[in-house]
């Protein structure tokens, strides 16, 4: 049969053979053919292996366990293991040995608990087979009655002082489950059976050479690992314990050969070892060496297996790990993609102020000969670095362009935002930076994020590109002229590739340039017009209002396209720590703050009015702040406001430049401000006004009005509201722990019930101050959260000086059901992170 079946060309074929012998196999069975039984039902083990349905042949492994003959139950035991499986309603037949084996594979909790007695004194069997089997079938009991595992404690310490390398590999793996499930258990064997098993793992590394355990010149290297796995469970959080084995994991280090798998396979078992037991630099510097030398193996899999060890020993020995940095620099330029990965991600966390310029050197030179498919997580691992360890701003920008020109396809839009926001906050930089974006997009116009920073910057700094002002020792003078910078965003805008948001760019920068560059104001003019009749709605409303303010409001345009304000970097990474859509925690993503002060963007709640991103971008709710957008933008990274431009202190009313494509962030004031001057004049000079302050924004949308708005004449103001403090609440103690204090106070907003405002008092009752201070908070979906930034990143020492964050909830369950919050508060001291969480359930009634 088999013969016939390994002949089969086909699927077809084969299942035809099958379907032969199981017809034949059937009518045996129902003959009662007791002479062939034991071949037919290895017949049909065959058939299962294959894949085909057996059931039919499950009494014959009763009947040939029933049999006289040992030939016979051997087989019906064998059928019983691989036919039936524990929930088979079977009558178990026990022989030692062989319904051991059975019970191993099959047995239930109610077999488990009735039989545990009889196997556990067939650990003390003479043979050592049975004893062997024995243990293996404790390991099923006690993982289906992990209360019965008390009772096999001092039969498995006895098994450990085995000489048959049977009996001790089962009976390590018994010791390993029963510590597993048992605290006392491994208390037990630490104090009990530490020594042995160092002594067996001795006797196993220096036994001489015996051909029935050798394996490539290793004794038995089964019972090695095995040894070792169980000396980690032993030695990890046990400095006595560790102690014990550090002498025998060095001689393991330094003796096993290498030049073998088996070798290898002993050696990452014991580095895994040493670096899961108690401190010993000695041993993980030996065993971080050996990771280094598996880096150099040409197998992909022992250097994949390293770079994972590697990731794990960082946090461990950092510096131990540095030495081997080159061999982990090349592993990134490995053909093999999953090293690729690891290796990079690997490189990530060996960063530091020290190394960060040569590696990333590295990194950007093998970004421009690195595979498209890995150019993606090549790039975002570059950009995190540089944003990260910048230590001044110049390089930052010159890394980022760099990045930009290879890989500006693969870049994050978060990414070029804040690179948008370096450079804002760069006034000395700002002619170097547009003069090298310039020289950039001429080579690699096709990177679109690139395209979109070099537009942005040229409308904002053009005048700088053609005066070479702000020029650099390292800079050489370049020649350009007005037409020639118009004609980067011309190429910008004509090129299909790009997509509606870098178009819609170019005509915002065309009409600033159409200010700033007299002589081209008609070229400009006749270009943004071609786009009246664009296909494109947004393109074709750009085109024609834009034109409008070139040909009829020339005494207003230099006002509106005057340089958009600096944008806040403090602002713009605490936007992103605290402003995240409501009923979401923030913890899903805290900014991440760094030496030039860019953070990755963790949410974009702004939602442009025109709705050019909503695909993109959230819609905006009562608890996540009324925000007013850009109306012409085309993006939603934040900035910051310069003086005159004013908003509400909880940083949900956003006045915005009538132009420009980002979103200026809250600055303090209590009152509406004009956005093109401090002055509350309405003359002509003044006809983009503000709203007003957000709560007459929310009391207007909730009566189902907005406010009038002419797209060129400005907006009319909202009628002001008188602040009412509403109801009072007692203050609360929210979370107390040995060193931090939060107190909540509680107001409410007048009219609206189901709106709470909570400030939260945060005091440090410790003697070491706490920086890079995060609170982060997650309510049920009754409720909706907001957040807004913190008054602080630093919490000083000894309750000398607190830091307040305002908190907005809206119970939509308001008289029926009470507010719950969990808390969790992250901070470091001394550069060590830290971590508290909690619940609070004591709000007053009736918030």
């Amino acid at each position: 049969m088999i013969r016939a079946i390994r002949a089969c060309k086909t699927a077809a074929e084969e299942r035809a053979v099958v379907r032969k012998e199981c017809a034949a196999i059937r009518s045996a069975v129902s003959e009662n053919d007791q002479e062939y039984r034991h071949r037919n039902l290895a017949k049909l083990m065959f058939i299962h292996m294959l894949g085909y349905p057996t059931h039919f042949g499950q009494m014959e492994c009763l009947k040939l366990i029933a049999s006289a003959g040992f030939p016979e139950k051997r087989i019906g035991y064998l059928g019983l293991m691989l036919l039936l499986d524990e929930r088979q309603e079977v009558l178990m037949l026990y022989i030692v040995g062989l319904a051991l084996c059975a019970l191993g594979n099959i047995c239930s909790a109610e077999m488990a608990r009735d039989l545990a007695p009889e196997v556990e004194r067939l650990m003390q069997f003479r043979d050592p087979n049975i004893r062997k089997k024995a243990a293996l079938c404790s390991i099923r009991i006690i993982r289906k009655v992990p209360d019965l595992a008390e009772n096999f404690l001092n039969p498995a310490s006895t098994l450990l002082k085995e000489k048959h390398h049977g009996v001790l590999i089962t009976s390590l793996q018994l010791c390993t489950d029963l510590c597993k499930v048992s605290a006392e258990a491994l208390e037990y064997f630490r104090k009990k059976c530490t020594e042995g098993v160092v002594k067996a793992l001795k006797d196993v590394a220096n036994s001489p050479y015996a051909p029935e355990y050798d394996v490539s010149g290793i004794t038995d290297p089964f019972l090695h690992i095995r040894l070792l796995k169980f000396l980690r469970i032993l030695g990890q959080g046990d400095a006595d314990a560790s102690d014990c084995m550090n002498d025998i994991l060095a001689q393991v280090a330094t003796k096993t050969e290498s030049n073998k798998n088996a070798g290898n396979a002993i050696l990452y078992e014991c580095v895994e070892t040493i670096m899961s037991i108690e401190d010993n630099s000695g041993l993980r510097v030996l065993a971080i060496n050996i990771l280094g030398r598996f880096l150099s193996n040409r197998d992909n899999n022992i250097r994949y297996v390293a770079l994972n060890m590697l990731m794990k020993a960082i946090t461990v020995d950092t510096q131990a790990v540095q030495r081997h940095r080159a061999t982990i620099l090349e592993c990134v330029k490995d053909s093999d993609a999953s090293i690729r990965k690891r290796a990079l991600e690997l490189v990530y966390l060996l960063v530091n102020e020290s190394n960060v310029k040569p590696l990333t050197k590295e990194l950007i030179e093998y970004l421009e000969v690195s595979e498209q498919e890995f150019k993606g997580d090549l790039t975002a691992k570059i950009c995190s670095i540089v944003e990260k360890f910048s230590a001044d701003k110049i390089w930052y920008i010159d890394q980022m362009l760099k990045v930009l020109s290879e890989a500006g396809n693969f870049v994050k839009d978060e990414v070029w935002h804040a690179l948008i926001v370096v450079i804002s906050n760069a006034s000395n930089l700002h002619g170097y930076t547009v003069r090298s974006l310039y020289k950039a997009v001429q080579i690699s116009g096709e990177q679109e994020s690139l395209v979109r920073v070099a537009v942005w910057c040229i409308g904002e700094y053009g005048e700088m590109l053609i005066s070479n002002t702000g020029m650099l020792d390292i800079e050489e003078p370049i020649t350009v002229t007005e037409s020639d910078a118009v004609d980067v965003i011309e190429n910008a805008i004509r090129r299909h590739t790009l997509d509606l948001n870098t178009r819609a760019m170019c005509l915002i920068a065309l009409l600033k340039l159409s200010c700033r560059f007299p002589v081209c104001s008609q070229r400009i003019k006749d270009i943004i017009i071609q786009y009246k009749g664009s296909l494109v709605l947004e393109l074709q409303q750009r085109s024609l209002e834009f034109n409008s303010i070139i040909e009829k409001h020339q005494n207003i345009r230099p006002l509106l396209v005057e340089r958009m304000p600096v944008l806040d970097e403090a602002t713009y990474s605490g936007r992103r720590a605290g402003s995240l859509p409501a009923t979401i925690s923030t913890s899903n993503g805290a900014a991440i703050n760094i030496p030039n002060g860019v953070a990755k963007p963790t949410a974009a709640p702004l939602v442009d009015l025109l709705d050019l991103s909503s695909d993109d971008a959230p819609a905006p709710s009562s608890s996540g702040g009324d925000f007013l957008q850009d109306l012409l933008g085309v993006d939603l990274s934040p900035a910051s406001s310069q003086s005159g431009i004013q908003a509400q202190k909880n940083g949900t009313d956003v006045l915005l430049d009538l132009l420009s494509i980002g979103t200026p962030p809250a600055q303090s004031s209590s009152f509406a401000s004009d956005i093109l001057s401090s002055s509350q004049d309405k003359t002509s000079s003044g006809l983009l006004q503000t709203l007003s302050s957000p709560s007459a924004a929310q009391a207007s949308s909730h009566a189902g009005g907005s406010p009038v708005m002419d797209l060129l004449d400005g907006f009319a103001p909202n009628p002001t509201t008188h602040d009412d403090n509403g109801p009072t609440y007692p203050s609360i103690v929210a979370f107390e722990s040995s060193s931090l204090k939060i107190m909540f106070n509680f107001s409410k907003s007048p009219g609206n019930p189901q709106a709470t405002i909570i400030q939260a008092t945060f005091t440090n009752n410790s003697p070491n101050a706490y920086t890079d201070f995060i609170f982060q908070a997650a309510v049920p979906k009754f409720l909706q959260l907001h957040l807004d930034p913190a008054s602080s990143s630093i919490l000083p020492a000894s309750g000398d000086g607190s830091i307040t964050q305002d908190l907005r909830v809206t119970n939509s369950q308001h008289g029926k059901k009470s507010l719950v919050m969990r808390i969790r508060i992250s901070y470091k001291v001394n550069n060590k992170e830290n971590l508290e969480e909690g619940q609070i359930n004591n709000f007053p009634r009736g918030l």
